[in-house]
């Protein structure tokens, strides 16, 4: 990954009617990042990824991708982006393989040409096998990867996906995350992934950045965040009867937080690298057997947990 930016924004608003659907937004993206922009749905992630892309005129604010400004300069920006909504649009009634090469028409890229990039790409998304069989026969996940093909048809520098897994079955997640992956690493595309599916971007993002009704509210990597929450910790627990932990006596340990009840786990999180020792000797006294006791540091669903949570309290304030 470069220190290049490729896109910059500075206090990016859009605003309909009432609404503030982005507020303010700074942000800089790399050239060869993958970045994760998370959030509810209503967050303003789709309105952010429409602005950048020139499809969307901000109200107020500036935007710089690659150099260029997608308000004055749209056509130059679509020439270097792709896009992959939420919902890839194909005709059902055409093959994978027919899809592609329409697409290639659209874009003016020449037959001769279009063929030997259309087979590539197709190896590349794992269809070749399935590339002449109707659209329509297509599960959700391989629409998916034509999706990709789809959008790397005309070799895009930056590449914005918009909830990308969302409704495949882990399998498909994972070969499309993979995908992805080689995108950015391998191939050194910036991507830019917006989605609320939390533990699916951890594995794949260089940094992410929190929204929370149109702000931006944290950006960074998944350890800086961490780390800027605190040293909070997270015990696992299993034992021999969940029915009689003794929660008020674990929430009464100095440093702990909180006591949660997971279907046969229990989650004890606290501000302190300690807690593992004092929680097991609490529960040997009360003659309870662990059978599992795990400390993890904060992942990404507890991150997000506590940004939105203060996120939303500045908002209410």
């Amino acid at each position: 990954m470069h220190d290049e930016k490729i896109i910059e924004t500075r206090e990016l608003t859009k605003v309909y009617g009432s609404i503030t659907a982005v507020d303010h937004l700074n942000l800089t993206i790399k050239r060869g990042e993958i970045f994760g922009l998370l959030g509810p749905n209503g967050a303003g992630k789709t309105t952010t990824i429409l602005m950048l892309m020139g499809l969307s005129e901000p109200t107020s604010g500036s935007i710089r991708l690659a150099g260029l400004d997608p308000v004055r300069q749209a056509l130059s920006v679509k020439r270097i982006v792709g896009y992959m909504p939420d919902n890839m649009g194909f005709y059902g009634d055409l093959t994978g393989r027919e899809n592609l090469f329409y697409t290639a028409r659209l874009n003016g890229i020449a037959p001769d040409k279009a063929k030997d990039k259309i087979e590539e790409l197709l190896i590349k998304v794992g269809l070749k096998e399935a590339s002449n069989r109707k659209v329509r026969e297509y599960s959700r996940g391989m629409r998916q990867r034509l999706g990709i093909a789809d959008v790397l048809l005309k070799d895009p520098e930056v590449i914005f996906l918009d909830e990308p897994t969302l409704g495949l079955d882990p399998e498909g997640t994972k070969e499309l995350l993979d995908i992805i992956l080689d995108l950015g690493k391998k191939e050194g595309k910036t991507i830019l992934i917006s989605s609320h599916l939390l533990h699916q971007i951890q594995a794949i993002c260089d940094r992410v950045g929190i929204f929370v009704k149109g702000k931006l509210v944290a950006v960074g990597s998944i350890s800086d965040l961490a780390e800027k929450l605190g040293s909070e910790q997270a015990i696992e627990l299993k034992t021999s009867n969940i029915k009689a932990f003794p929660a008020d006596e674990i929430k009464a340990i100095p440093g702990v937080n909180s006591v949660e009840f997971h279907e046969d786990m229990v989650i004890v999180k606290g501000e302190t690298q300690h807690l593992a020792p004092k929680i097991a000797k609490a529960l040997v006294a009360k003659d309870i057997d662990i059978y599992h006791l795990r400390a993890r540091s904060s992942d990404l669903d507890d991150i997000y947990s506590r940004y939105f949570q203060e996120g939303e309290a500045k908002e209410n304030a």
